[in-house]
């Protein structure tokens, strides 16, 4: 790997600011963004022992990339029954999710910081046999330090914005040294796939979005089945990973359905829990009657939103709801959230105008008549009261969305075949 002046200058600053890391993840720390029982595992240090065997490092930098990977760990599990996995993130939310959905022979540790010395006590301890890191995830310490080691290394499901792709034009030789340094590279879309492939000068496969090829979400049998005898026969829409600036919009939504649906109850799940507060108040001044999952409040004839403030149990929420409004997409800030998860549990899928993070897969399913776009959020309210009087379409709405959704995974298994002979050969 041939480094640059910019990466020269990169490693140079950050072994030079590598001393004053600490102060940076206490400032997080007290802003809830680090685990201060892990903060080591920052620098590089664990007291996990490494497994014996193969070992395949994958990295994702939240929630949405390591559930995107965990079909590929399903089957490198399968593929490699000595192998173990170790999946780094740099998240608190996403390291609570993992902590109860890793299967067997996997253990999650937070990502190194980006400075020398940490990437360097990250490698030596774990001694990864191949790394496999999720769309757009550039650390150039991680990436040259990596390599120099002679371990195989792939990028899985890159996706890169127009932007993203027009400054790295600005660099294109230390993009051709870094990105370039991939020995496979699959693409979630064509715009990442033409865009890098001129970067780099070499070909890179637009394989589609591997989050398209994303298991049904786990859930909780006994409690789906406690939580639907409270239900009972009523009309249940899920509002799922709204997003500050959104809340509003959806219970005045919601006031809208109930003067038409009396027995309306909306599921409210906001991206981030923490806000649960906030949007207590707001129910409140709605005059709306609600009860808090955090809580442990149950679900009475009377209640008319159910706040799911909790993490890691939307699988729950889309199966008590009938229909979800896909949220993170009504305000300009906004690029959307994916649209296949609810899907894919036998929900009617709308969303509002702002989806550019899943423009793809939302134009297919619109095109496919399995998802609808909701372009002003005045009128939310108005065009679920209307899906809801009108049963064969609800039961239309939910078939087309569904057969759509399992319809992707082909995604999957194309990536597995690219994927699969770079990996080392198993021990006999």
């Amino acid at each position: 790997m041939t480094d640059t002046p910019l990466i020269k200058g990169y490693g140079a600053a950050t072994r030079a600011l590598g001393p004053l890391t600490p102060i940076l993840l206490k400032r997080r720390q007290k802003k809830g963004k680090e685990d201060p029982a892990r903060i080591s595992e920052r620098h590089g240090e664990t007291n996990i022992a490494r497994p014996v065997g193969p070992l395949y490092w994958l990295h994702g930098a939240s929630v949405g990339e390591c559930l995107m990977l965990q079909p590929v760990i399903e089957r490198l599990l399968q593929a490699r029954p000595k192998a173990s996995i170790l999946i780094t993130s740099g998240t608190v939310t996403s390291a609570e999710i993992l902590a109860k959905r890793l299967p067997e022979r996997c253990i999650h540790q937070y990502v190194p910081l980006d400075y020398p010395k940490a990437i360097d006590k990250f490698l030596i301890h774990w001694r990864p046999d191949m790394a496999i890191w999720a769309e757009s995830e550039i650390w150039p310490n991680m990436i040259r330090q990596t390599k120099s080691r002679n371990i195989p290394t792939a990028l899985l499901n890159a996706r890169f914005s127009e932007k993203s792709l027009e400054r790295w034009s600005k660099r294109k030789k230390t993009a051709k040294a870094l990105i370039g340094s991939f020995d496979l590279i699959l693409a979630a879309d064509e715009t990442t796939a033409k865009g890098l492939s001129w970067l780099i000068d070499r070909p890179v496969e637009a394989a589609g979005n591997l989050k398209d090829a994303a298991a049904e979400l786990p859930y909780d049998a006994a409690e789906l089945k406690r939580l639907r005898t409270q239900t009972g026969r009523r009309l249940v829409w899920c509002a799922a990973s709204t997003h500050a600036g959104e809340d509003q919009f959806i219970i005045d939504a919601h006031s809208e359905i109930l003067a038409k649906h009396k027995s309306g109850l909306l599921i409210l799940a906001p991206r981030h829990p923490e806000r649960s507060s906030d949007i207590q108040k707001r129910l409140k001044s709605a005059g709306l009657k609600y009860a808090a999952r955090s809580k442990g409040e149950a679900i009475d004839r009377d209640l008319q939103v159910y706040l799911f403030d909790t993490i890691g149990e939307m699988g729950l929420a889309y199966r008590l709801s009938a229909l979800t409004f896909v949220c993170g997409s009504l305000l300009k800030s906004l690029s959307g959230h994916n649209p296949l998860e609810p899907a894919r549990l036998d929900n009617a899928v709308l969303t509002g105008p702002h989806i550019a993070s899943f423009a793809d897969s939302y134009m297919s399913m619109i095109a496919f008549d399995a998802a609808q776009r909701v372009l002003s959020p005045n009128i939310i309210g108005a065009t679920i009261a209307k899906i809801f009087a009108d049963k064969d379409r609800l039961k239309q709405m939910q078939r087309t969305a569904k057969t759509f959704a399992t319809g992707r995974d082909a995604v999957l298994v194309y990536v597995w075949e690219r994927l699969e002979p770079l990996l080392p050969e198993p021990v006999s």
